[in-house]
């Protein structure tokens, strides 16, 4: 069964990393997936939350929303309901996670970096976008912490390795990689996959939507997830320059 975009199996969807793309925070990034479009930003503050001070580490955490019209039908906005949704809690942890991955918390020394991703258009895989844009959004916040002599470490013992996350996906039988929006309902088996730029494991979150899955197909999904992220880390390199 071919694929709704025409794509191969083990082909990203056109990837574009926008620096600067937000006037006011220290990193902004827009990130685009194909029609998938998430911005990045990251806020820099001095200081860290109270059950962290005199720890000499810093802090890097993240706040994920989705925008009303972000799909093609409005949702509330969660703020107007009065609580954060299960899912909306669990993507913003997962990117939160993610991202200390790549980051040295001592040498960045007792600073505080928050990272937002806002979904403009979902058309799958928003948390993975997010991840891949909001690495760029906070290299670029660490630089700017660099410029200004606040941290603790070199800043490149801060950013040691480069973190990025794409989704893959078992439909008809086929596995593929990075499933638009149409692909990722229809799917027998989900997984996001997040990696560094070298290939390792940062999370693996799959599951069996329609039944359950054997070890070749795990090992088939992770294999073009890896190879997905090594691709996305590239992408992200040229975005840094």
């Amino acid at each position: 069964m071919a694929r709704p975009d025409g794509r191969e199996p083990d082909q990203l969807r056109p990837v574009t990393l926008t620096r600067g793309w937000s006037t006011h925070p220290e990193g902004s990034v827009l990130v685009e997936f194909g029609a998938t479009r998430v911005l990045c930003t990251a806020s820099v503050t001095e200081g860290v939350p109270r059950w962290r001070k005199g720890s000499g580490l810093g802090w890097v955490t993240a706040e994920y929303a989705m925008l009303p019209r972000a799909t093609n039908t409005r949702s509330d906005r969660e703020s107007v309901r009065g609580k954060v949704g299960g899912r909306t809690h669990e993507i913003s942890r997962l990117i939160g996670r993610s991202l200390r991955a790549a980051v040295d918390l001592k040498a960045l020394g007792e600073n505080s970096i928050v990272l937002d991703c806002d979904v403009l258009q979902a058309d799958g895989g928003t948390r993975t976008a997010a991840i891949t844009g909001a690495y760029v959004a906070l290299h670029d916040a660490v630089t700017w912490l660099a410029a200004r002599k606040a941290l603790a470490g070199r800043p490149e013992k801060v950013m040691h390795r480069s973190v990025a996350a794409v989704s893959v996906g078992v439909i008809a039988g086929e596995p593929r990689l990075d499933l638009c929006y149409d692909e990722d309902v229809a799917a027998e088996v989900d997984m996001n996959v997040v990696c560094t730029g070298t290939g390792d494991f940062v999370e693996v979150q799959g599951t069996g939507e329609a039944g359950v899955f054997a070890r070749d197909q795990l090992d088939a999904l992770l294999d073009l997830a890896v190879a997905g992220c090594v691709d996305l880390a590239e992408a992200q390199r040229k975005a840094l320059g």
